[in-house]
């Protein structure tokens, strides 16, 4: 996975998220009609966050410590 993709990605589940916020699900009578699992777009969330962070910071070098001589 490229970082476009997954930042595309992030922002369509995002994009889920919001819709669901808005009207996650409803009733009519007996019937009920629930249109996504929250935590199931939240966690998708936290998926591609983690993987937009690691590709941004793919390719850098990080200096943990310096030992001197």
């Amino acid at each position: 996975m490229n970082l476009q993709t997954a930042q595309r990605m992030l922002d369509k589940w995002i994009e889920a998220e919001e819709k669901v916020m808005s009207g996650q699900s409803y009733s009519m009578g007996s019937r009920s009609l629930t249109h996504a699992n929250l935590n199931e777009i939240g966690n998708r969330i936290k998926f591609y966050q983690r993987e937009v962070g690691k590709l941004k910071n793919r390719g850098r070098s990080r200096v943990r410590y310096v030992v001197p001589k």
